[in-house]
């Protein structure tokens, strides 16, 4: 073994008798260097990207959800809410109402989702990393949180009280609405908007937040009534144990979900491009990987003396061949090295100096992990042992003759 790695390392190293044999390894071992740094800048940026797809769930959505399994509230009693506060995996817990609505701000209409939550809400999803403008709601107030996007669109800002939103909902039981007097077949309610939230351009249109009891009010629903729970875990709970306990408190039939399956489109969505993506990068290495069992194909051809004069002293035909899957295995391990390490450069220097943009405010986000760094690693010594292995299998006892 010693042998074999002594000569591969002078084939490797030393420069050959023919001009064409050194570009061509010069060649093959730039591609396996290029080939890895690619591989790793693609999957830091991907991992970068994908974090800031997944910001917002951090901060808006809570680590628990509790849905109805059927329709569109469950019942939650005062009883229920003392014994959920009561479970040690419960930090916190807030009812939520949630219902789509018509909103109007002098003339201007658009359509969002009521969104109303208790003081407990803050606690579970801290507001101020979503607030963009003045206060949050103030209990048993007249008040609502816009997103940006909805601000934009009705000309309405924080504390404008020229003019208050107005909220409309159906009527429970309505059926076909009267066009000519559509007013008498909505419940109407009014409220100063009190600050702006900012997420993302998805969400900045989606929701209206307001106190609980301003919806409840709205949708004339039942003070055991809500439409969810949002709940956060405290740190180390087990959110298979923290489960069971909450279902345990419901009569009917609720879904709990976590943040990602609050988000599994999303996630899956993610996922499979990061798979493709891979995918596609590792058919690229494969291709270049050619040029590696080329080089060493026309080593063993070049070293043809070399070898009758190793095998004329004992050497086997699988000792000789063991030479030439080292040299490949050194080239592409050595090679996949070196592009990892200039891959992590170019990732660290892009996120602490943001040279590259998508947009004059926006750097391309990337995000150095170790994963990534194993990942390519593992693929680039899968892919170089498979194809020096390929390349040595040509030394053959035809070739001695």
């Amino acid at each position: 073994m010693k042998v074999s790695l002594y000569i591969a390392k002078r084939y490797l190293f030393s420069s050959s008798s023919s001009n064409a044999i050194n570009i061509i390894t010069a060649i093959a071992a730039t591609g396996v260097v290029v080939g890895s740094l690619v591989l790793f800048i693609v999957l830091s940026g991907f991992s970068g990207l994908k974090e800031y797809s997944l910001e917002y769930t951090n901060i808006f959505d809570s680590d628990l959800k509790i849905y109805p399994a059927t329709g569109k509230t469950i019942a939650f009693t005062q009883s229920q809410k003392m014994v959920l506060n009561a479970i040690p995996e419960v930090a916190a817990a807030s009812q939520v109402i949630e219902e789509r609505v018509f909103i109007r701000f002098k003339g201007k209409n658009d359509m969002a989702f009521i969104k109303g939550v208790d003081a407990q809400y803050d606690l579970v999803n801290p507001t101020d990393s979503i607030l963009l403008s003045r206060d949050w709601l103030t209990p048993n107030k007249n008040e609502v949180v816009v997103g940006y996007n909805t601000s934009h669109k009705l000309g309405l800002g924080a504390r404008d009280y020229s003019a208050l939103l107005e909220v409309f909902v159906p009527k429970p039981g309505v059926g076909q609405i009267d066009p000519l007097n559509p007013s008498k077949d909505f419940t109407k309610q009014t409220a100063v908007v009190s600050g702006i939230y900012y997420v993302n351009q998805e969400l900045n249109s989606k929701y209206v937040f307001s106190d609980l009891s301003f919806a409840r009010s709205l949708l004339s629903m039942d003070s055991t009534k809500i439409s969810a729970l949002e709940i956060k875990l405290a740190p180390n709970a087990s959110i298979a144990s923290t489960k069971e306990k909450i279902t345990a408190l419901f009569k009917e039939d609720v879904l709990v979900k976590t943040r990602i399956q609050q988000n599994d489109a999303l996630y899956k969505m993610l996922n499979t491009e990061n798979i493709a993506v891979y995918l596609i990068c590792t058919l690229i290495m494969i291709i270049a990987l050619f040029n590696v069992i080329g080089a060493i194909i026309m080593m063993i051809l070049d070293k043809r003396k070399n070898i009758k004069t190793l095998y004329s002293m004992g050497a086997t035909i699988k000792e000789i061949r063991s030479i030439f899957f080292t040299q490949g295995a050194l080239m592409t391990l050595l090679g996949g090295t070196l592009g990892i390490a200039l891959g992590v450069v170019v990732v660290w220097l892009q996120a602490k100096f943001e040279f590259l943009h998508i947009t004059p405010n926006l750097a391309y986000p990337v995000k150095l992990l170790g994963l990534n760094v194993v990942v390519v690693f593992f693929t680039i010594s899968t892919l170089g042992l498979l194809a020096a292995k390929i390349a040595a299998s040509r030394v053959r006892e035809q070739l001695l003759e």
